[in-house]
């Protein structure tokens, strides 16, 4: 599977305040272009915390994409991951509407009733192990859960792949892209910085969670365009560490 990491920060490096509400930290442009790159997925991931606090619908904006992929045998939009290590989505989220397929990840703590919950408000709910490589812990951690209360992101991938996901466009949060490097799933990387401080230590980053300490992801410029009042870099992800 080809994994496409796109993110929007601050020059500071925070996706968003430390009250972790909704920012805008890009234009039309920039816009423009992520929904771009949806179009190309076959599938967008997010974490649990970013469906809670946004309620995004991750369809695409322009009418002619969809139309596009139609004509190309593919679905109008593509469908729709969470990472929900304990079932906390919603039921009434937007995300579980008819407009794509969604997934929802989650580890084999979420009651069997939650579950059943969730697949009769739309999803298509896929239990996924924990306790691997690349595991979204620091989320269940805070909650006081087991390493088998954790979703292995790894893990998640492949469950992904098995259901034709060939190509996965992952749009955070920071939690969530730090799990896609720790379990080496990262093929591409797209940053759009935009040119605002934010600040705060409890503000949420590009790649949270535990963080590296000796090796670290390996990362190729290959491209810079000025979108709005910003600027987009992009990067190809290595095999190596450095």
């Amino acid at each position: 599977m080809h994994v496409v990491v796109n993110a929007a920060q601050s020059v500071d490096g925070k996706l968003a305040t430390r009250r972790r509400e909704q920012l805008r930290i890009s234009g039309a442009e920039d816009f423009d272009r992520v929904d771009r790159v949806r179009a190309a997925a076959d599938a967008v991931l997010v974490g649990v915390g970013t469906v809670i606090a946004d309620d995004p619908h991750l369809t695409l904006d322009e009418e002619d994409r969809r139309v596009e992929r139609l004509r190309n045998g593919r679905p109008g939009n593509p469908a729709r991951v969470v990472v929900d290590s304990t079932g906390r989505t919603p039921t009434d989220a937007r995300i579980l509407d008819d407009a794509a397929t969604t997934y929802l990840l989650v580890s084999p703590a979420t009651p069997p009733e939650r579950r059943e919950a969730l697949e009769a408000a739309g999803a298509e709910v896929v239990v996924v192990g924990g306790g691997g490589k690349g595991g979204t812990g620091s989320e269940s951690e805070a909650e006081g859960e087991s390493d088998e209360g954790h979703v292995d992101l790894g893990a998640g991938i492949d469950a992904l792949a098995e259901r034709g996901i060939d190509r996965l466009m992952v749009e955070g949060g920071g939690e969530v892209i730090y799990s896609c490097f720790a379990a080496e799933a990262v093929d591409e990387l797209h940053v759009y910085v935009g040119s605002m401080v934010i600040g705060g230590r409890d503000a949420p980053t590009l790649a949270d969670g535990e963080g590296f300490t000796d090796a670290f992801p390996r990362l190729d410029l290959v491209g810079t365009e000025r979108l709005d009042d910003g600027i987009v870099l992009s990067y190809e992800v290595g095999d190596g560490e450095s």
